[in-house]
């Protein structure tokens, strides 16, 4: 069935979102401040400021679903308290006006630091920094009257994926074969979810009625070791896996002292000196999904890393 989907935000997970719906045959208004974005016949491209509620009712016309893509403009918790929950705030009022439910790509900030397995039954109750942030957002939709899915994923790779631990930290370094530094620990397990997948459940969860007003999990693959992702890159490359170290946290939080951007990374660094591990085998089954085997999901990364190479010489 054709329908309209509104897209705001053409960074990884926007663009990927409104490729697969616009593949799948939908009518895709992809919202940005500049205009940019995937080009497709079906996706039509707009110049919008979603932070501006007065412009919305018209962007938002004829939707029946918004996957709203659009994050903080910098890492740092204070400009995430300043933007996000106003800028949600009136989206999920915009989108209630037109009946379209609001779809959202969320992080496992907001569990905090836990023990064992997040799953989706885990609390979610951090309340500082960042993490506390999306604890309040989340808490803003569940009081939203507008109809929600917020699909939690794990640290992104694939492709179009730069700013992300499995991104441009990772997969040009290794093929390039200089020493991959990595943050916290190389050998703690941690869950990495292929963007295409968290893509795949927004949509599924947005014409599903039955899911509407949940928190699910994307579909994630078996954690691995920080060194066991490098070592599958290398693979997936065709390049000998590269030396490798690790800087601890209390080097992390010792550059934050006078780095407001180390201070921010070292906020969430445990995650990477710890096991950081999500279940994702309840939401599969709700949404009918699986998550894409990693060394499949590794190739096609490398593969869109080599291609922008090629596109830059």
């Amino acid at each position: 069935m054709n329908t309209l989907h509104v897209v705001t935000g053409a960074g990884p997970v926007g663009s990927t979102v409104a490729l697969q719906l616009a593949d799948a045959g939908h009518q895709v208004r992809l919202l940005t401040r500049s205009g940019s974005g995937p080009v497709h016949h079906l996706i039509d491209r707009r110049r919008v400021d979603v932070s501006r509620p007065e412009v919305l009712a018209e962007a938002f016309a004829g939707a029946i679903a918004v996957h709203h893509c659009i994050h903080g403009s910098a890492y740092d918790a204070k400009v995430w308290r300043a933007e996000l929950p106003q800028a949600e705030a009136a989206v999920l009022e915009a989108a209630g006006r037109v009946g379209a439910v609001v779809v959202f790509p969320e992080s496992l900030y907001s569990y905090g630091r836990v023990d064992g397995p997040m799953t989706e039954a885990t609390p979610r109750t951090a309340t500082t920094g960042k993490l506390g942030v999306r604890t309040e957002l989340l808490a803003q939709r569940d009081a939203s009257t507008t109809p929600t899915v917020s699909v939690a994923a794990s640290d992104f790779y694939g492709p179009l994926v730069r700013t992300s631990h499995a991104g441009e930290r990772l997969v040009p370094t290794v093929l390039a074969g200089k020493t991959m530094r990595v943050i916290g620990s190389l050998d703690q397990p941690h869950s990495f979810t292929y963007v295409p997948d968290l893509a795949a459940a927004m949509i599924t969860a947005a014409l599903r009625p039955e899911l509407w007003n949940s928190f699910l999990h994307a579909p994630t693959t078996a954690p691995v070791t920080q060194r066991r992702l490098v070592e599958l890159v290398a693979e997936a490359g065709g390049v000998p896996v590269p030396r490798m170290s690790a800087v601890p946290v209390p080097v992390l939080r010792g550059m934050g002292l006078v780095l407001g951007e180390m201070r921010e990374l070292a906020e969430t660094a445990y995650m990477f000196a710890r096991p950081f591990v999500v279940d994702s085998s309840a939401s599969e089954a709700r949404l009918g999904l699986a998550p894409t085997p990693l060394g499949d999901g590794m190739a096609a990364t490398v593969a869109w890393w080599r291609q922008q190479e090629l596109a830059a010489a």
